[in-house]
């Protein structure tokens, strides 16, 4: 089912998914915090780094490998996952995707060298392809009215957002008070304990029935491609985008993707349904997931690397000066879960992006020596944006499907958010510490002159974050259908 009614889907397609789960604030509960972990994993090590440099006497480039390699396994596996989610059971693959993730946590909090680190992230990678797509598969499932629906995304969506906003926060906390090893020893428990509730309280629900085999070619191509492109755009900066390796990567990505949309339309049962493409709003929620994420990832890193490296702030402090992001996130995401129900998706959703825009706007008053106290509503603004956004986003995109293949919907959509965050930290990147003339910008803290340079990078990274916002505020005014959802 593809088409614009398919935004908010019927009582006859809702009702083929049984059974319902008879404890679905609990399940909401675990997908929720689930999701946290995944999205956070991505950020809460960066204010570990230092230390595990220095006992591990880690590299540069392999600190950096630390981060990159989780989003990489991450985003490049989140359609394969998502598919096999919709084909073998959505239960099951969240069950394995919190093993996976734990047995990584595990590898890296015990590792005795940088190299089982890596590995262990790589492990922690393989988790969240699995975790992210079922779980909203789950809540499609268990939350059949739109209401009900919106309100359980919201809920859903503000465990993004605070992953992404109080990941640096936590992780800067645990090193304080507890060593690096806790930042990842801290997620096998908290797996263990969601395991046991999510074996409590998410039923069973029948996989997507199907007489074909898995479509593994597809999930290859899909793999290469969105693993090439991910890996061009976060070792840009360090490689030079005009070297050899990085235009290859780009190159394989394109040619991969290409293929998989040349070999997804010749099959009877693809992987990805092309058709969902030609549906205008679910284009523009994709479009619009990867640009809050662009925006928010940005935000996060560098204003709290402006707090460090200009303002001189220890790692927690600055991690403390952007906590109103994730505020903002907290309270926008579960408003804008119960306005889907009452106005729809476009009205929140545009909401948001204006807000968002705005705030970034509002930040461009931000000089060296700015008060945090001047600025700090600027964060919330920016937060309550996302917050607002990212529910409609979400259930457009998985609205667009049968709900039996929420998953690959979810998929699709989250690895959009996947690449939009590593282009936030390598584009926003590249344009703020161009100001620099080469100088180093992690670390201590910069000069008077490094510092203001640091500053005008940062106003046009603030612009090209508002551009973006702007323009994804008007395509979902153009292709995002108004008026509420069907009942069901």
């Amino acid at each position: 089912m593809v088409g614009d009614e398919a935004v908010f889907p019927s009582r006859s397609t809702l009702g083929k998914v049984r059974p319902r789960s008879t404890r679905p604030g609990v399940a909401l509960l675990t997908v929720a915090v689930a999701q946290f972990l995944a999205v956070a994993s991505a950020s809460i090590v960066s204010l570990a780094l230092p230390t595990i440099a220095h006992d591990l006497h880690a590299s540069g480039q392999e600190q950096q490998w630390i981060v990159d390699a989780y989003v990489l396994v991450f985003a490049s596996l989140l359609v394969a996952g998502g598919v096999l989610g919709d084909r073998r059971g959505r239960k099951g693959a969240f069950l394995a995707g919190l093993a996976l993730f734990a047995a990584g946590s595990i590898v890296c909090a015990a590792a005795p060298s940088t190299a089982w680190v890596l590995a262990g992230r790589v492990v922690q990678g393989l988790g969240p392809p699995l975790v992210v797509p079922a779980s909203l598969g789950i809540i499609t499932a268990t939350y059949a009215d739109p209401a009900a629906r919106g309100r359980a995304i919201g809920l859903w969506s503000t465990g993004s957002g605070l992953g992404l906003a109080l990941g640096p926060v936590i992780g800067g906390g645990l090193v304080d008070v507890a060593g690096w090893r806790w930042v990842f020893g801290i997620n096998a428990p908290l797996c263990a304990a969601l395991a046991v509730l999510a074996v409590r309280s998410i039923p069973r629900l029948a996989p997507e029935p199907s007489r074909r085999a898995f479509d593994f070619v597809g999930a290859l191509l899909t793999t290469v491609g969105v693993g090439a492109l991910t890996f061009g755009i976060i070792e840009g900066n360090p490689q030079g985008w005009g070297s050899a390796l990085i235009l290859g990567a780009f190159a394989l990505g394109v040619a991969s993707l290409g293929g998989f949309v040349a070999w997804e339309r010749g099959r009877e049962e693809p992987l990805v349904d092309m058709g969902l493409f030609r549906v205008p709003a679910f284009v523009a929620a994709n479009g619009a997931g990867l640009v809050v994420f662009f925006t928010l990832i940005g935000a996060t890193v560098y204003y709290s690397a402006y707090f460090q490296q200009v303002q001189g702030r220890g790692p927690v402090e600055a991690g403390l000066c952007v906590l109103p992001l994730g505020a903002g996130v907290a309270l926008g995401a579960p408003v804008a879960g119960r306005l889907i129900g009452r106005l729809g998706v476009r009205a929140p959703m545009c909401l948001g992006l204006a807000l968002g825009a705005l705030a970034m706007l509002g930040l461009l008053r931000l000089e060296p020596g700015t008060e945090v106290a001047a600025i700090w509503w600027d964060f919330v603004v920016l937060g309550l944006g996302a917050g607002l956004a990212l529910p409609p986003m979400t259930a457009t995109a998985v609205g667009a499907v049968r709900p039996a293949r929420a998953g690959m919907a979810s998929a699709v959509h989250n690895a959009l958010r996947q690449v939009g965050q590593a282009l936030g930290v390598a584009v926003l990147g590249a344009i703020v510490f161009a100001q620099l003339g080469g100088a180093e910008a992690s670390g201590a803290r910069l000069d008077d002159a490094a510092g203001a340079a640091f500053v005008r990078g940062l106003h046009h990274a603030t612009l090209v974050s508002a551009a973006l916002l702007a323009a994804a505020l008007g395509l979902a005014l153009v292709l995002v259908p108004a008026g509420r959802p069907e009942p069901a």
